[in-house]
């Protein structure tokens, strides 16, 4: 296939070649306004939020049609379930995760498995079209800039190719963050909406019945954590989350390396913003984050990835559990 190729990998660059300028990409960006407004809507009082006045973001948010159709959800469940509040959200919650994040998960594992399928192929490519790039400046004096440029151009459209070919474009991946971050503001919105008084339901006030529907030591599920044990679990649990991530990832790139550090920053700051939060809102953070721990460690087991059809790679292990446990021994307890 290499050899066929040959010839037909390299694409002149007539702009280049008649000197026109650079266009650098511009950035984009990640979402931080999102992460940064969080604990602004998420600290602020009901007076707080209501002095923004009919036009504010947060109002125009709580009265959404997404966050209403969140609350008729729990509501739903309550009311067919006859369950206790507290149970009624973590119900919710594994529910919602079963049926939406997980699929969507397996999803993302299974692209991400045929991307790192293809990297010996682009490996492979890489080191040809290098050469070919090498032979065709030194027949038409290339400078060494308009070399690089037309290397790196037509890399980025054989491995485009070839993510089009086996159908695993990258972005494909993302489309988990997509779907669990909005349903994660819709919940944590619904709750607050509950917890505040803002939703009745048959002429009687959720937050009424929030407030004696609690559990342990959080009876009321709309006053605070005084004794801060649900925020401290859900930055935990988080930080666990994260630190799984990182242990089954060798060799990670710099960027990668910096959102490890950042989403444990963000795992740290959830701990004082959620003990400014009614409990409700916290359980459910709680729930979603266990949750979100077992999903990762089920998608590390080979059964499972089998039955989903996952494609084998390189870095698969017939003892996920058991690599996992040494790999966190050694980074965190051997070295005391």
């Amino acid at each position: 296939m290499l050899c066929r190729l040959r010839g037909r990998w390299l694409r002149p660059l007539p702009v280049l070649q008649h000197g026109a300028r650079d266009r650098p990409l511009a950035p984009t960006s990640t979402g931080g306004i999102k992460h940064s407004a969080l604990p602004v809507w998420a600290v602020a009082s009901v007076s707080a939020v209501g002095s923004g006045g009919p036009g504010s973001w947060y109002e125009a948010l709580a009265t959404s049609a997404p966050v209403h159709g969140t609350e008729e959800v729990l509501l739903g469940v309550h009311t067919a379930t006859g369950l206790p509040w507290w149970a009624c959200i973590g119900l919710t919650t594994v529910a919602l995760r079963g049926a939406v994040t997980l699929p969507l998960a397996a999803y993302q594992h299974y692209i991400l498995a045929k991307v790192e399928n293809l990297q010996p192929e682009i490996k492979n490519i890489a080191r040809h079209l290098n050469q070919e790039v090498a032979v065709r400046a030194n027949q038409l004096r290339w400078s060494k800039r308009v070399a690089r440029l037309t290397y790196l151009k037509n890399m980025r459209r054989l491995v485009s190719e070839l993510y089009v070919r086996d159908n695993c474009h990258p972005f494909k991946a993302t489309v988990l963050v997509w779907i669990q971050f909005p349903v994660w503001i819709f919940m944590s919105v619904a709750l607050r909406n509950f917890s505040t008084g803002a939703t009745h339901s048959e002429g009687f006030s959720v937050q009424e019945q929030l407030a004696t529907d609690g559990i342990l030591w959080f009876p009321d599920l709309t006053a605070l954590d005084s004794t801060w044990i649900l925020p401290i679990s859900v930055g935990i649990i988080n930080l666990l989350i994260v630190e799984i991530f990182a242990l089954q990832k060798i060799g990670m790139s710099r960027f990668q390396t910096y959102i490890t550090y950042f989403v444990r920053a963000v795992s740290v700051l959830m701990i004082p913003v959620a003990a400014t939060l009614p409990s409700s809102i916290v359980l459910y953070w709680l729930c979603s984050s266990l949750m979100g721990l077992s999903q990762n460690l089920l998608l590390r087991s080979p059964r499972f990835r089998q039955l989903c059809r996952i494609p084998l790679t390189k870095s698969d292990s017939d003892t996920p559990y058991k690599d996992l446990f040494a790999a966190f021994y050694a980074k965190f307890i051997s070295k005391k």
